[in-house]
């Protein structure tokens, strides 16, 4: 082990902590030495002496502060500990995590107290939620951090299209299956490499409707060692209101919460007119499920050349869907007033989105968040029905794989709007496997045992 000033060896510990004796003797021959020094009359370092060097007593000086200094040997099995805080300006580190080692802050545990017992670090647990829809499979892997928020550490997306042909059979076709195991797959790899606490993995609209929904699900447990949970459309609608929680501000009246999936649609109305807790969830006065989504439309009215007489057809078709909604005035008090919007989460509203900023390619921070008045979707819908099919194929924030499909997100949309009329809608880029991030946290009150170790620091 090397000093840390000049390279000089530093002393064997384990010889020193094995003759604690040879350490006191030169303690008291040192001191011995200093006090004959003060009496011939020079000071503690000999720089009095007559013909003293300075340059020797600044050696001496230096030597003295080296002496002093504490250093951490290896223990037996274990990585060696950091020197004293303040030996070094480099900030100690932490166990590797993911094979990277995370820095510490400099000025961390400089107190006396912590200088010799420096709590170990705990990485904290991991939190899986996996999404298989009719159009898209998806996977999210989150540390929890300050309290109702997570950190994303790892992430999958991929689109699938399992309902593709499901309105006109009945049934999961055998390409679209094979497409979705090959993601799943991917997905049972990346929960195997991580050390989860727990995981809710779901399926939606395609295994619920299709006929062979339920062979699938068995299909994907033998092949894969997923569990999948096929969840009805109450509990997908609650999950999405959950996982958007954060994005409704306090001043916040109203919303109507939508998510356009690929084989139906879920739509919430939430009423904090009167109180707020905190979870959105819970002020879920009325929610419906459209049995539509963006891959059954489509697959109904084409989704390639879509005039705009297919495209109003559209729009009156879903909006005959949301007129059989009983509960759809369940928030005339203060829908269309100041305080009441839209939250979209869906691929319709952030490619809506991405248009409106320009984005030479999809950008999830800029876009997830973003607030658009009703002039702005007006004019970003009747871009998009303009456009023909290559158009939009050539379009970075749609592509080759959504071209078809988004014509039919935005009737789904403009049915939504000419319901509730809003002046603003808000984008989420996120949903269902938030919505389970958060439900499992809370259950396992993460964010409480984080609340009470800071209320111990402090």
């Amino acid at each position: 082990m090397k000093d840390l000033e000049d390279g000089d060896k530093t002393p064997d510990a384990e010889a020193l902590g094995r003759f604690p004796g040879k350490r006191r003797r030169g303690k008291r021959k040192a001191a011995r030495a200093r006090a004959q020094n003060r009496a011939d009359g020079g000071d503690a370092d000999g720089a009095g002496k007559p013909g003293a060097n300075p340059q020797d007593a600044q050696k001496r000086r230096r030597k003295k502060r080296r002496s002093g200094r504490r250093f951490y040997v290896r223990d037996a099995g274990n990585a060696a500990a950091p020197h004293a805080a303040g030996a070094t300006g480099d900030a100690p580190a932490r166990p590797a995590v993911n094979g990277q080692t995370q820095t510490l802050d400099p000025g961390a545990g400089q107190g006396r107290a912590h200088r010799h017992h420096q709590a170990p670090f705990v990485q904290p647990p991991a939190y899986a939620a996996l999404d298989l829809g009719t159009n898209n499979c998806r996977l999210l892997v989150a540390v929890p951090n300050r309290p109702g928020r997570f950190r994303v550490v790892d992430a999958f997306s991929r689109i699938v299209r399992l309902g593709e042909g499901l309105t006109a059979s009945g049934r999961l076709a055998d390409d679209a299956m094979a497409r979705a195991l090959e993601a799943l797959k991917v997905c049972a790899g990346k929960l195997e490499a991580r050390k989860i606490a727990r995981a809710r993995l779901i399926a939606t609209e395609a295994c619920r409707a299709a006929e062979n929904g339920a062979e699938f699900i068995d299909r994907v447990r033998e092949e894969t060692g997923l569990a999948l949970e096929v969840i009805d459309r109450e509990t997908e609608a609650r999950l999405a209101v959950s996982g958007c929680g954060s994005l409704v501000e306090r001043e916040t009246r109203g919303v109507v919460l939508f998510d356009i999936g690929g084989g139906s649609s879920e739509i919430a109305l939430i009423d904090i007119s009167r109180r707020r807790s905190r979870r959105l969830a819970n002020h879920i006065v009325s929610w419906t499920s459209l049995p539509v989504g963006v891959v059954s439309l489509s697959e109904r009215f084409g989704g390639r050349h879509v005039t705009p007489e297919i495209f109003a057809a559209m729009v009156d078709d879903v909006a005959g869907m949301i007129d059989a909604f009983d509960g759809r005035d369940r928030l005339r008090e203060v829908a269309g007033g100041e305080g009441f919007h839209l939250l979209g989460t869906s691929g319709t509203v952030t490619t809506l989105a991405g248009i409106f900023l320009e984005l030479p390619r999809y950008d999830r921070r800029r876009v997830d968040g973003l607030w658009m008045n009703d002039a702005d979707i007006d004019r970003m819908v009747a871009t998009l029905v303009g456009w023909e099919f290559d158009e939009r194929v050539k379009n970075p924030c749609i592509g080759a794989d959504r071209a078809d499909l988004v014509l039919a997100g935005c009737a789904i949309l403009e049915a939504i709007r000419r319901t509730w009329p809003a002046t603003r809608l808000r984008v989420a880029d996120r949903g269902l496997r938030e919505g389970i991030l958060t439900e499992l946290m809370a259950e396992d009150r993460v964010w409480d045992r984080d609340r009470r170790a800071r209320s111990r620091v402090s």
